[in-house]
């Protein structure tokens, strides 16, 4: 049995390993028995004299209205847009590589870094409109341009003045790295983090 990532409800599966070496790690992980199924995940961590489970509430940050949720692909992938969990009085907002997709998962501006640039900006605004945070509160972002010689001029002019028209005040820290992004036709991928109030929430 093997839960599935969004619902947690479990459902038979076989895992089919491709290789000698991936069949030993899953078995010794003990994701999987000896003849490939899977096996039963691990009890969520208690903690003594607390009430729950003792995992840290966590919740996730959609957008819909201008991103799909990566799960919904024809082949899903394995993760949140977004997540917010709170560390005493603060919520942290931590935001998955975001790129320039649209609701239906589709990329847009194929071929055109800056157009893609601009609509990774419109995404990530939204999915921190969701949790009632702007890019005010955006402490670090995570850039990775395709062809970081090609594009670097281009991003880092949208970038200046994409963040001069915010009037960002403190600039948030930041990386730029060249890496091969999950999508051919993908020029540039922004992760981000950003720090809010605990109790600003979302809108409602």
């Amino acid at each position: 049995m093997t839960p599935d990532a969004r619902s947690g409800t479990a459902t038979p599966t076989i895992l089919m390993s491709r290789s000698s070496g991936e069949r030993e790690e899953v078995q010794a992980l003990g994701v999987a028995g000896e003849g490939g199924a899977a096996r039963p995940g691990p009890a969520r961590p208690a903690s003594p004299g607390r009430s729950g489970d003792g995992v840290i509430p966590r919740s996730a940050i959609e957008a819909p209205a201008v991103l799909n949720e990566a799960y919904d692909y024809e082949k899903p992938s394995s993760f949140t847009r977004g997540l917010r969990f709170d560390v005493g009085d603060t919520s942290m907002l931590l935001i998955s590589g975001t790129a320039s997709v649209d609701e239906g998962g589709r990329t847009v501006h194929v071929g055109d870094f800056r157009a893609q640039l601009w609509r990774t900006y419109r995404n990530i605004s939204a999915l921190l409109a969701a949790e009632g945070a702007t890019w005010h509160d955006i402490v670090r972002t995570t850039c990775y341009l395709r062809d970081i010689e090609r594009d670097y001029k281009d991003f880092n002019e949208v970038r200046t003045v994409f963040f001069t028209w915010l009037g960002l005040q403190p600039l948030p820290a930041s990386t730029a790295i060249q890496a091969r992004i999950c999508r051919e036709d993908l020029l540039v991928e922004i992760e981000a983090i950003a720090v809010i109030p605990r109790d600003r929430r979302k809108p409602a």
